[in-house]
Order: C-alpha cells, then structure tokens, then sequence
C-alpha cells in the first residue's frame, strides 16, 4: 500500500506507481467523490464530441429561423419588462 502527506498548501503528491498505473499524466483532470470514511479520486471523463448537427433543436424551438437583430430585441424586450416589473 502507497501512503503519502497533505501538503501545508492542501496538496497530495499521488506516488509515481500509481500515476503511472492508471495512465495520470500532467494535467489529468480528477472527480473528488466524498464517502463517510474518506475521498475517492477518479479522472474526470470528457464529455463525448457532438456535432452542430447532434444538437441543433435540442431547444425544442420549431417555429422559423430568428436573425440576430430579432434575438437582440427579444433580449432587450425582455430586459425592459424584467425591470418594468420591479
């Protein structure tokens, strides 16, 4: 079993063999799940690649195209009403 300290800044040095066992380079993102009777560190899974085209529609809008100008004065509209009613 591996041990290491807590550092005085917060920090834990993760021993070399277990960097090098799970594949943990410079960099790895990890998870930090708390449980009753301590942490468990897990490197942080990226979310999968998608595509304009995989997400285009997920907003549920079916209704015709909206030009920038439209959208930006749906937004101020919305902004004046947002404080019109206190």
């Amino acid at each position: 079993m591996e041990t290491t300290r807590l550092s005085s800044k917060g920090q834990v040095i993760l021993p070399k063999a277990i960097r090098d066992h799970y594949h943990w380079s410079t960099g790895t993102e990890l998870e930090i799940e708390t449980r009753p009777d301590g942490v468990v560190l897990r490197p942080r899974k990226p979310l999968a690649s998608t595509s304009l085209d995989e997400v285009v529609g997920c907003t549920g809008y079916r209704g015709p195209a909206k030009s920038l100008d439209d959208m930006q004065d749906a937004i101020a509209r919305g902004v004046r009403e947002r404080h019109a009613g206190g």
